[in-house]
């Protein structure tokens, strides 16, 4: 295990499982940073939905434009603000077509190689809680901590719905479920850095729990297994 005066807690799990609020959460609580990798990626998504031209999401061309777009941009964290090349996009980055557009570039791995380089960066001297899809079994598979959360499918999507249309979205419940079922399906299928849990990760069920409650069991853990208060 790779030495850091301060352990990296990896959170991840499926779509809408409420990963964002609990590492928000547990890295207050715990004092530490908070790095959502799922943003970075629609930071990515909204970036090429505006500058894309290609049709496909294949294919020499679509890496070399991708390429252009990861090595032009920058994407950076202001607390919980969203930067994209300085400017604020933490609301623009919700929009049900970008989330779906960062789940199908995140399939990429001109992307995903980009966004690894920049999420190791960010977590490699520790003291970090960082959330997404691979965080424990790619990015850190030596990160002291690892929690996989997960929800029931109905569950992640009654969530979500609330969420959106708290936001104005005019989506129904019916096709919030629908978008969730197939981004776990794709999620879990693709070939590079597939949706699981690390061998390793404890898995955190949170159909019946509230957030607070997640965040308790896994402050708990990592206070049991260290010196952090």
């Amino acid at each position: 295990m790779t030495a850091r005066s301060r352990p990296v807690i990896a959170i991840d799990g499926p779509v809408g499982a409420g990963k964002s609020t609990v590492a928000r959460a547990l890295a207050r609580a715990l004092g530490f940073s908070h790095i959502n990798t799922g943003a970075m990626y629609r930071a990515v998504a909204l970036a090429a939905h505006t500058r894309y031209t290609g049709d496909q999401l294949s294919g020499p061309e679509v890496e070399r434009q991708l390429g252009e777009i990861l090595n032009s941009i920058s994407i950076k964290f202001d607390g919980e603000r969203v930067l994209l090349d300085g400017r604020d996009i933490s609301g623009a980055i919700t929009a049900p077509a970008i989330s779906d557009l960062a789940s199908r570039l995140s399939a990429l791995g001109v992307v995903r190689a980009r966004m690894g380089e920049l999420q190791r960066a960010a977590g490699k001297d520790g003291g970090v809680v960082m959330e997404g899809r691979d965080i424990g079994t790619v990015i850190f598979p030596d990160a002291e901590y690892k929690f996989f959360l997960t929800a029931d499918v109905a569950v992640r999507a009654a969530r979500r719905y609330a969420e959106l249309a708290s936001q104005g979205s005019a989506i129904t419940a019916a096709q919030v479920l629908a978008q969730l079922r197939e981004r776990d399906q794709r999620d879990q299928a693709r070939e590079l850095a597939p949706l699981r849990p690390a061998d390793d990760a404890i898995i955190v069920d949170a159909s019946a729990l509230t957030a607070d409650e997640v965040v308790q069991q896994m402050k708990a853990h990592v206070q049991s297994k260290s010196r952090i208060n």
